[in-house]
């Protein structure tokens, strides 16, 4: 009894997003597509409506330079999980990227995604490189 009372309290006091799970990146797909590479991740978040959604990925260099990113425009609470797409550019010699995500509350988390974009798939990534 005394457990439920404490999580009640917990959440009245931080809302319903202190029980929201980070953005997962559940797949990031790397396909050469003309001079850059089409890039469409697949996330998962636990998205209540506009007050908690994921809104955005990114794919950044090693050294941390971002290489780019999709803004996710609305929640996706009956879409799960969903994927979206995008052409980026990424420099030559860069070899290895990282994936995360974020949501419109935390921003982006530590929940990473390495890529090697010399191999044709690995954990949670895939790359055709033709």
């Amino acid at each position: 009894m005394r457990t439920l009372w404490l999580a009640g309290l917990t959440l009245s006091l931080f809302g319903a997003s202190a029980w929201a799970s980070p953005v997962e990146v559940v797949l990031a797909e790397f396909a050469r597509e003309g001079g850059g590479w089409r890039v469409s991740v697949t996330l998962r978040h636990g998205d209540t409506g506009w007050e908690h959604y994921a809104d955005l990925w990114v794919v950044a260099s090693l050294k941390g330079e971002e290489l780019g990113r999709r803004v996710l425009a609305h929640p996706h609470e009956n879409e799960q999980p969903f994927t979206r797409s995008r052409t980026i550019a990424i420099p030559p010699g860069v070899t290895r990227v990282r994936v995360r995500a974020g949501d419109n509350v935390e921003g982006l988390n530590s929940n990473v995604v390495l890529v090697d974009l010399g191999q044709s798939r690995g954990e949670r990534f895939r790359v055709n490189s033709r």
